[in-house]
C-alpha cells in the first residue's frame, strides 16, 4: 500500500539534495559564487530537515517513522521503502551537519572545477541519507556502493598530493572487492526468502549453518568499511590525498557505514552467527585498538596520525556492538557520533594548518601557540575530546562500550583499557609537538591565527560535543528502544 504524505520530513530530507544537484547544474561554471552559495543554502535546508525528523520523533516507539513505501519492481517483490528508527535518526543528523561543514570548509580551498565538486558532495549527501534510511537490503547494497564514487572522484580530482590517484583506486577496489561477497550473500537471501524487505527478513528464521556463512560475507563488506584490521591499508592513503571535506566526510560518515550495518543486518538477520563469531570480533578490535594506537606514535604525517586513531576507535564500537547487551550497543552508537564530529574536527584543524603552510608533515610544527592561540585552543579541546575527557561525547560512549564489554569478559576489558590509555599518550604527543615548544622560523616566516569563517566552522561542533558529553540523554532517549528491539534477538 502506498502512502505518501507529501510534508514528510524524511521524504523531504531525502530528495532536497538531488534538488540541489538538478539547479547546480543549470548555474554556469563561472558563477562560481552562486554555486557555493546555492550549495550551501542547499545543505542547510537539508540539515534544517533533518532537525525536523528529530523534533518529530518519538523517541517511546521502536518502530520505523516517517515509514514510506514506493512501487519499484512489484512483480519481483521488491519496493522503495524508507524510514528510521532511533540507531539511523542521529546517523542522518550528522550526515547533513557535516555537509555543511564541508561546504563551509571548501569555500575558498577549491580553485578548479568548482561546480562539480559541489554537485559531488550533494550527490554523496544524498547517498549516504539513502543508506541510513532505505529499509530493503537489496536498495540498501546498491546506495552502500554508489556511495563510492563521488568519493573516489574526490579523492583522485580534487586531491591534495601527487599519489591522489593511487589512493583513490586503492579505496575503491578494496571497498567494492570486499562488499561482492554481500552481493553474494545478498542473492541467496533473496532467492531463500523471496523478499528483501528488512522488516519480513527479521521474521525468517535461517539455519545455523547459512547463518555463519551469510555473516561472513555481509562481515566481508563491513569490515572494509569501518575498518577493521587487518582491512584498513586503504584508510590511511585515502585521508592523506583526499581534500579537508574530502577527509571531514570519510572519517565522519563512511567509516560508520560498516557499524551501521552490522547492527541493521548482521546481528538481527543472524544472531546465531553473531555469537558465535564474537571471539574473532573481540580478537581483532583488541588488536586494532593496540596496534593502531602504537601505529599512531610513528606517524609522521598529521593527517595518517589521525587516519590510524580512527582505526584505535573503530576497535571500541565493534566491542560495544558484539558485547550483545543495551549498555555496550548504545555506548558503540554515542561512540560513533562523537568520533563522527571529533575526529572531523582534528581534519578541520590540520586543514587549516595545510592551507597555511601547504605541508602535514609534522616535523615542520613546533610553537605554534604563540602565533596561533586562538587555534590552539581549539586544538587542544579537540584533542581531549579524542582522548575521552569527562565532559566530552566520547567519554560516555567509551565509558558505555567498557561498562557493557565488562558483563562480557574482564579480560577484554582490560586490554581494552589499554587503548585508552596509549589513546592519551598519541593525542598529547601530536598536541604537544604541533603547539608547545620552538618556532622553526627556518621553516616558516609567515603566520596567521584563524580566520573567522573557520573559527564559526568549529564553534558549532564544539558545542555539539559539549552537549553530547553534558547530556547524553537527549540522545540516548531515542536510541534506547531501538536498541532495546534488538537486543530482544539475543534473549
Amino acid at each position: 500500500m502506498i502512502n505518501l504524505e507529501i510534508f514528510n520530513p524524511l521524504i523531504v530530507t531525502s530528495i532536497t539534495p538531488v534538488i540541489g544537484v538538478i539547479f547546480l547544474f543549470s548555474i554556469p561554471s563561472t558563477k562560481e559564487i552562486w554555486c557555493r552559495i546555492f550549495a550551501l543554502s542547499t545543505a542547510c535546508l537539508t540539515f534544517l530537515c533533518s532537525l525536523v525528523i528529530w523534533i518529530q520523533f518519538d523517541a517511546s516507539s521502536s518502530f520505523f517513522q516517517f515509514s514510506e513505501t514506493f512501487l519499484w519492481f512489484p512483480f519481483l517483490n521488491l519496493y522503495y521503502t524508507v524510514g528510521v528508527d532511533g540507531i539511523s535518526l542521529f546517523f542522518i543528523v550528522l550526515t547533513t551537519f557535516l555537509s555543511v561543514i564541508c561546504i563551509l570548509v571548501s569555500w575558498s580551498s577549491v580553485k578548479t572545477s568548482l561546480k562539480d565538486y559541489l554537485i559531488c558532495f550533494l550527490l554523496l549527501e544524498f547517498l549516504l541519507i539513502q543508506v541510513f534510511c532505505v529499509l530493503d537490503l537489496f536498495l540498501f547494497y546498491i546506495f552502500f556502493e554508489s556511495v563510492l564514487i563521488p568519493m573516489f572522484l574526490i579523492i583522485g580530482v580534487w586531491g591534495s598530493r601527487e599519489r591522489k590517484i593511487r589512493a583513490a583506486y586503492q579505496f575503491f577496489l578494496y571497498t567494492l572487492v570486499g562488499s561482492l561477497l554481500m552481493l553474494l550473500a545478498l542473492t541467496v537471501v533473496y532467492f531463500t526468502v523471496g523478499s528483501t524487505d528488512i522488516q519480513v527478513l527479521w521474521q525468517f528464521q535461517f539455519s545455523e549453518f547459512s547463518q555463519l556463512i551469510l555473516w561472513l560475507a555481509f562481515f566481508a563488506s563491513f569490515a572494509v568499511k569501518i575498518p577493521m584490521i587487518p582491512f584498513h591499508i586503504w584508510l590511511p592513503e585515502a585521508h592523506a590525498e583526499a581534500p579537508t571535506a574530502g577527509s571531514v566526510i570519510l572519517a565522519g560518515i563512511l567509516l560508520k557505514l560498516g557499524g551501521y550495518g552490522f547492527l541493521r543486518f548482521s546481528l538481527p538477520l543472524f544472531p546465531s552467527a553473531s555469537i558465535y563469531f564474537t571471539p574473532l570480533i573481540f580478537t581483532l578490535s583488541l588488536i586494532a585498538i593496540i596496534y593502531a594506537s602504537l601505529t599512531t606514535l610513528r606517524q609522521i604525517d598529521l593527517k595518517k596520525i589521525i587516519a590510524y586513531s580512527s582505526v584505535s576507535h573503530m576497535g571500541f564500537v565493534t566491542i560495544g556492538i558484539f558485547s550483545l547487551n543495551v549498555q555496550g550497543i548504545e555506548g558503540s552508537i554515542l561512540l560513533m557520533l562523537s568520533h563522527g564530529l571529533v575526529s572531523s574536527a582534528l581534519f578541520l584543524c590540520v586543514g587549516m594548518l595545510y592551507d597555511r603552510y601547504k605541508t602535514r608533515i609534522i616535523k615542520y610544527y613546533s610553537g605554534l601557540i604563540q602565533v596561533m592561540p586562538i587555534f590552539g585552543i581549539f586544538f587542544l579541546f579537540f584533542s581531549f575530546a579524542n582522548i575521552g575527557f569527562p565532559g566530552t561525547s566520547s567519554f560516555i560512549g567509551e565509558l558505555l562500550v567498557l561498562i557493557g564489554s565488562f558483563q562480557i569478559s574482564t579480560v577484554l576489558t582490560f586490554f581494552a583499557t589499554i587503548g585508552v590509555i596509549l589513546g592519551a599518550a598519541y593525542s598529547i604527543w601530536l598536541f604537544n609537538r604541533v603547539l608547545f615548544g620552538t618556532l622553526k622560523l627556518q621553516y616558516f616566516s609567515h603566520f596567521q591565527d584563524i580566520s573567522r569563517r573557520e573559527f564559526w566552522i568549529l564553534i558549532p561542533v564544539v558545542l555539539v560535543i559539549l552537549w553530547m558529553g553534558l547530556y547524553p540523554t537527549s540522545f540516548l532517549n531515542e536510541i534506547h528502544f531501538s536498541v532495546l528491539n534488538l537486543i530482544q534477538q539475543f534473549i
